[in-house]
């Protein structure tokens, strides 16, 4: 074992967090754990993860629940295709009987690609597959001094094949959770601890006064900027709502009235919807919005990972009626806690009056 692995274990062991999917080798838990934690934050994951595990206690029962009930427990989390992986995945695991022991087999499942299969593979049945996240990445870089930018072909390769190099086969699963935890604690993207390193003495970017320019990362994809308005429609105790449909974000989840602002007519799902939807309620044939409407929250910026939405929200209580645009339904207010939602639309209600 070399003295780097050596350190990162005896790190681990006297630092390593205390997370309750550690404290099993359940593959299901851990398997759940690592999907959450898929762009979230310990912090905020953890919670999700309790409440999964609460109310679905093994892979047969997520199995067997009905994609809206997993949506809704998934809402607030983001990157809701996670969610219906997770669903899926699970069906997957019910009718193989067990769950996948092999990295083949892991990654065989709806969603898991080669991190998440290592991450389970290793902690779960101690295979000896070396993860590669953000985290690991910056120690590696920075220890070994690897300037090969981050998000290449060329280091995923390169920092696949060290961290591979490194991992002790009698204790993988620790080496990845050490790795893991010694990013996100010690060796942090802003203000590492460097001075309380127990890697300071061998790390090349330390050495070199390097340590803020490593890893060198690649020019990330540009923010798009969307913007559109979201109608509650208010009628005798009633709302409209659609469920969004497939091939943009928020597949699944269900929404007031959309009335898309861009100049083009493409609607915010990627399809087209009349440039008048709800139509003699509208003043103009150029004008998407009801007459009566009001402006309850104007402006709105939500941010998601390559797109700024820029919203203006409305609530209209018609006097009659309205003929609904294709794929909405009437649904009594009282009701609208039981759909699955983006978190968009549930700040936004928050400024609806009652």
């Amino acid at each position: 074992m070399s003295p780097f692995s050596e350190t990162i274990l005896a790190w681990y062991s006297a630092y390593g967090r205390d997370l309750p999917w550690r404290r099993t080798r359940d593959p299901y838990a851990i398997w759940l754990s690592e999907i959450i934690l898929q762009q979230t934050r310990i912090a905020q994951g953890q919670a999700y993860w309790e409440r999964f595990m609460e109310r679905f206690p093994t892979v047969e029962a997520l199995a067997q629940a009905g994609e809206d009930e997993v949506l809704r427990l998934w809402q607030g989390l983001g990157y809701y295709s996670r969610a219906r992986n997770l669903h899926a995945a699970a069906r997957q695991i019910a009718v193989l009987g067990r769950f996948p022991d092999t990295l083949d087999g892991i990654k065989a499942l709806k969603g898991v690609g080669d991190y998440t299969a290592a991450a389970i593979g290793s902690i779960a049945f101690g295979l000896p597959a070396a993860v590669v996240d953000g985290n690991v990445y910056r120690v590696l870089a920075r220890h070994y001094g690897i300037a090969t930018p981050v998000g290449s072909t060329a280091a995923k390769k390169e920092f696949s094949a060290l961290a591979q190099s490194l991992l002790p086969p009698e204790r993988p699963g620790d080496f990845n959770q050490g790795m893991m935890d010694f990013g996100a604690l010690q060796c942090t993207p802003a203000a590492p601890l460097c001075p309380l390193c127990p890697l300071a003495g061998s790390c090349a970017a330390l050495a070199a006064g390097a340590v803020d320019r490593l890893p060198v990362k690649e020019k990330g994809a540009a923010v798009q900027e969307r913007r559109f308005d979201y109608v509650y429609v208010r009628f005798r105790g009633r709302t409209a709502i659609r469920r969004r449909g497939p091939g943009d974000i928020w597949t699944g989840l269900y929404e007031p009235l959309v009335c898309d602002q861009r100049l083009d007519g493409v609607a915010y799902d990627g399809g087209r919807i009349p440039r008048n939807p709800l139509g003699r309620f509208a003043p103009t044939a150029s004008d998407q919005l009801p007459k009566d409407a009001m402006l309850l929250k104007a402006g709105v910026k939500h941010q998601l990972t390559h797109r700024t939405l820029l919203v203006d929200f409305y609530l209209w209580e018609p006097a009659e009626a309205p003929a609904l645009p294709d794929g909405y339904v009437w649904i009594d207010e009282a009701e609208l806690d039981r759909y699955a939602k983006p978190r968009l639309f549930e700040l936004l209600l928050e400024s609806l009056p009652r």
